[in-house]
């Protein structure tokens, strides 16, 4: 079962559509740029890059918040196209949102929050709504129940708000939960505890989770892939171990080496940082997104076409001519320990 493919994406686009004076067309963003993976059952994959990279919206073209452009998402067998497909799609995905509070209806409370999503699929009796909500608060840690369901969001803690929204995510018990950077705005100690109360809300239901975050230094105790996103597309996807120890691709290497480390060295030691600013998504570059920035950037091929995926080791894939068998290849440096 474990082998078994939940979610199939393919060549997936995300383009929006920019105007001047609301009628002169200016170009399209693309925030999301031919992206293609599969996710297995019971399987969590982390979506990692910097802040711009099409992270949230590849996440919210999965849940269906955004239409493709192009492309196609197939889930549990089915291709997800018409209003009907959505529908039917959407009862059997969660999302966890970033900020809690803004989450969240203020002018409702707790017992109301959770009861909507099951109005609004069909669940009519009052019995089975309780029941459901008493269950989930209790998965959650949100007890005494009598204590929580009257009251509102705002006279619960950001940890507890957190948890209320992992809660509704997982109240139509989804097959699929889409984490978008859950623990960002979260304190340390409590940053942990959410990370384990979705890993044991995923081992004991079986879900599939979507991890998009910017923090890799997480990663390695929530997943079993990463993706490594940059200009709206993969650049980089291996199993966690392997990506962390060996990263292929010079923007991954980039990345491990920011990585904040208790080390007392680093107050005199400045970490090497590639120059520049991520790319326009309204004018991306051609070739390899990365390559204007790129230390090992090789002229006449980087800067005019778009790399393919090649493959270096078993099940480690990336976008990345230095790997190109045809070519001379330049090792990829280890990330620092």
């Amino acid at each position: 079962m474990r082998d078994e493919v939940l979610l199939s994406v393919r060549g997936l686009h995300t383009w929006f559509e920019l105007r001047r004076w609301g009628f002169v067309r200016v170009g399209h963003v693309h925030a999301v740029d031919g992206v293609s993976f599969d996710l297995h059952r019971s399987e969590a994959v982390a979506v990692v890059g910097e802040s711009g990279s099409g992270k949230s919206t590849l996440a919210k073209t999965i849940l269906g918040l955004h239409l493709p452009t192009k492309g196609e998402i197939v889930f549990d067998g089915r291709a997800v196209h018409g209003q009907e497909d959505l529908r039917w799609y959407r009862s059997r995905v969660g999302y966890v949102q970033q900020d809690p509070y803004g989450a969240l209806p203020p002018f409702m409370n707790l017992q109301r929050i959770l009861e909507e999503p099951l109005a609004i699929n069909g669940i009519t009796s009052q019995e089975e709504r309780l029941r459901r909500i008493r269950k989930v608060l209790d998965e959650v840690k949100l007890t005494p129940f009598d204590d929580f369901l009257p009251r509102f969001p705002h006279m619960l803690s950001g940890g507890q708000q957190q948890r209320l929204v992992v809660a509704r995510a997982m109240i139509l018990e989804p097959k699929l939960i889409v984490a978008d950077e859950p623990v960002s705005m979260l304190d340390a100690s409590v940053r942990v505890e959410i990370l384990q109360l979705l890993r044991g809300l995923q081992a004991k239901h079986n879900l599939s989770v979507i991890y998009i975050t910017h923090d890799l230094s997480t990663v390695r105790y929530f997943c079993e892939r990463v993706f490594v996103m940059y200009g709206g597309m993969i650049i980089e996807q291996a199993p966690v171990g392997e990506l962390l120890r060996n990263p292929r691709h010079p923007y991954t290497q980039a990345l491990l080496a920011a990585i904040s480390d208790p080390d007392p060295e680093n107050a005199t030691r400045m970490k090497e940082v590639p120059p520049g600013e991520p790319p326009s998504l309204l004018h991306p570059p051609s070739g390899c997104r990365f390559h204007p920035r790129c230390p090992a950037f090789m002229q006449g091929i980087c800067e005019v076409e778009v790399p393919p995926d090649f493959q270096p080791s078993t099940g480690h894939h990336v976008a990345c001519y230095l790997y190109d068998e045809r070519r001379q290849a330049i090792p990829a440096a280890s990330s620092p320990a």
